[in-house]
């Protein structure tokens, strides 16, 4: 099944800079290693060359997840599409318990918890994504159940 993921120009951008490292940098030098260990005689005991396969390993799947999440990107705006709706891109300022958190929902490649940057896919991102100002989600968490009201959405 084909995943649509989820990024904002910048993000791509970074990816796409990112791989070409990979391409053009990463895999000749891992490719370089590996001839050399094997250059060193038996394969069987040299650790070099495990070392160097196994980097190769890590490269090539980077390298695919990369162009994977290139050929599959749908952009997101940095500001919302709807000042009426939580969307993909909104920032979501929520009452918890009485305090003000902002929220800014991004696909799954983008979170980053200390920047409020969380998943759509996450319990509290799929809970506000559709909801309006005034709407209250319950979401549980490990704690309990805890209530987010929808204070703005920008």
């Amino acid at each position: 099944m084909i995943k649509k993921v989820y990024l904002t120009k910048e993000k791509l951008e970074k990816i796409k800079e990112e791989l070409e490292v990979l391409r053009k940098e990463k895999r000749p030098a891992v490719i370089a290693k590996i001839r050399d260990a094997r250059s060193m005689g038996d394969l069987s005991e040299n650790a070099e060359y495990h070392s160097a396969r196994e980097e190769q390993s890590f490269v090539e799947g980077k390298i695919q997840d990369f162009e994977y999440m290139i050929k599959h990107a749908e952009l997101i705006n940095e500001s919302c599409k709807s000042k009426n709706v939580v969307d993909m891109g909104c920032t979501i300022e929520c009452s918890i318990n009485g305090k003000k958190q902002k929220f800014i929902i991004v696909g799954s490649a983008e979170v980053d918890i200390s920047a409020g940057k969380i998943s759509n896919e996450s319990p509290i991102g799929s809970a506000l994504m559709g909801k309006k100002v005034g709407d209250k989600i319950s979401v549980n968490t490990p704690g309990g159940s805890v209530e987010y009201k929808i204070l703005s959405i920008k």
